[in-house]
């Protein structure tokens, strides 16, 4: 019996931009009816190789053959053409759009929508019982959350008739809940001879859901393995080329006085949303305290007010002092003034300007700073520069190069930088969002360790992120944020990710029947602007 072509075929691809080798001579195969993961770390060309085979580049050089024959990749209506179907980390929906309209936008029957609405609509109901994609096909977008979003991308492939999906990064916003539910979605793809392709960098996923598992490092192939013959510790090994120690390895905690004291925080938008509502909590010397939460669940409002960039009723003291809150003095000025160092979860939008150069971005916030003064009227740039060059050596910064832009850096070298800016500055407090959002597992490792070694000197931590293997590991206690409220509190050795899932939903007891059921159920009681992602 012959054996069935791959499902998807590259052969000998390479992508240059400039003089930077984005892929270089790259063959991979992918069998039909498969999971196939691809991992490596930021700028290894994951996303270029996977750009090329959706048409948004065009190859410097090589074949692609999709089910044995070869084409001609030309843009993204010839990907979709070839059965080929794209879910991005950043959903690509209109947000004032119903499901519906979402999943038929620009694969209208004719210029009547009545007739094309109507036939989407019974497709879709097909679909989503066929595959467990339950969605309301008349639900506004922006009134949902992120995991019914992600169904309505699924499905828009789907209704394209894709029979290869690439998922980019595809659970980085859901529950624990929602992120089984996806699998098991997948699985009932693969059942039905659907072809996969996951873009992850959580080992675990990759080890839970493949069936095989591809390697790059530095624009290349370095391993294509069966996912039942590795281990997480050969992939990291194999993505960094080094050893990586995979655990957070820490000693127990010194705690000593408090250091940040939060009570009755109350925070409304600009459109009247109350988004953090009674909040209260302390941080101690020498203790990471760790936020758990779907984003857009008022965590993001609660370091806006720590950092100074948003007003809130209440009171927070550090170090003893009151802060103000009410916008007369509530700048970053202020709280660096308090001893407070922030890292913000949005590092292009909020920690860096991306068009200016390393040396100058490791200034921002601290260019008043005496070192940085040449005059009282000039600052001294080759002061910065010296400075710059010290702190990218000392927080392995690559390229080491004052000199370079920001947006020229990867995501986790960008990253660094800023982790640079602020752990040097000796803070009582740090605040930190996200730490280790879109990096990769060489620099991931490399960030835990500078939070736990300024933990260890006696610094409070304010950890948020929607990573719960990362807030377990970490923190010396957990607090998990819904809807604006803190629904609890437990120390990381006698909770699991089970446990904070359900409060992550708002569920102070585990549920009866299907929990992904109760799950969404909650979050959809809260209503959209409360799980909504960021």
């Amino acid at each position: 019996m012959t054996a069935p072509a791959p499902a998807i075929e590259l052969k000998g691809i390479s992508k240059a931009f400039g003089p930077v080798q984005a892929n270089k001579d790259i063959s991979i195969r992918v069998m039909p009816g498969t999971i196939h993961g691809i991992i490596g770390e930021n700028g290894a060309g994951k996303s270029t190789l996977m750009s090329i085979l959706y048409g948004f580049y065009k190859a410097d050089k090589g074949e692609i053959f999709i089910a044995g024959k070869k084409i001609n990749i030309t843009d993204s209506q010839a990907a979709i053409a070839a059965g080929i179907g794209m879910v991005f980390q950043h959903f690509k929906l209109v947000e004032n759009f119903t499901v519906l309209e979402n999943i038929i936008l620009g694969a209208e029957d004719s210029g009547l929508l009545r007739p094309s609405l109507a036939r989407a609509r019974r497709e879709l109901q097909a679909l989503a019982e066929e595959y467990e994609l339950n969605v309301d096909p008349d639900a506004v977008i922006e009134d949902v959350g992120v995991g019914m979003q992600q169904r309505v991308e699924i499905l828009k492939a789907l209704y394209r008739r894709a029979d290869i999906l690439i998922l980019d990064e595809p659970t980085g916003v859901l529950t624990p809940a929602e992120a089984d539910h996806l699998f098991r979605i997948l699985e009932n793809l693969r059942r039905e001879g659907k072809t996969i392709i996951l873009i992850t960098h959580k080992l675990r996923e990759i080890m839970d859901i493949t069936d095989t598992v591809s390697v790059m490092r530095r624009g290349e192939m370095t391993a294509t393995v069966k996912t039942a013959e590795t281990s997480p510790a050969q992939l990291a090994e194999l993505m960094v080329g080094r050893k990586v120690l995979l655990r957070v390895d820490k000693t127990p905690p010194v705690i000593g006085r408090k250091i940040l004291e939060v009570h009755d925080l109350n925070v409304t938008d600009d459109k009247g949303v109350h988004r953090v509502k009674g909040v209260s909590f302390d941080v101690h010397a020498g203790e990471i305290l760790g936020i758990a939460g779907v984003a857009g669940n008022g965590q993001s409002e609660l370091l806006e007010v720590l950092g100074g960039y948003e007003r809130a009723t209440g009171s927070v003291r550090m170090n003893g002092a009151d802060i103000d809150l009410t916008g007369a003095h509530s700048d970053g000025q202020s709280r660096r003034a308090h001893g407070i160092a922030h890292v913000p979860e949005d590092r292009q939008r909020e920690g860096l300007i991306m068009d200016f150069e390393a040396w100058e971005n490791t200034a921002f916030g601290y260019h008043h700073d005496a070192r940085y003064q040449r005059s009282r009227l000039f600052m001294d740039n080759q002061a910065i520069l010296r400075d710059t060059a010290e702190k990218m050596a000392r927080f392995d910064v690559r390229p080491p190069d004052p000199r370079l832009a920001a947006k020229s850096f990867s995501g986790g070298n960008q990253q660094k930088i800023v982790l640079a800016r602020e752990i040097e500055r000796n803070p009582d407090l740090l605040l930190i969002g996200q730490p280790t959002r879109g990096v990769d597992i060489g620099a991931i490792e490399f960030i835990h360790q500078q939070i736990v070694a300024l933990r260890n000197q006696g610094k409070a931590i304010l950890l948020v992120s929607v990573e719960l293997e990362e807030i377990l590991s970490l923190s010396d206690r957990i607090a998990v944020m819904f809807d604006g409220k803190i629904m609890g509190e437990r120390m990381p050795q006698d909770t699991d990710e089970k446990e904070l899932g359900l409060l992550m939903a708002g569920m102070t007891t585990a549920p009866a029947g299907d929990p992904f059921q109760a799950v969404a159920q909650n979050l959809a009681y809260a209503g959209g602007d409360a799980v909504k992602g960021t």
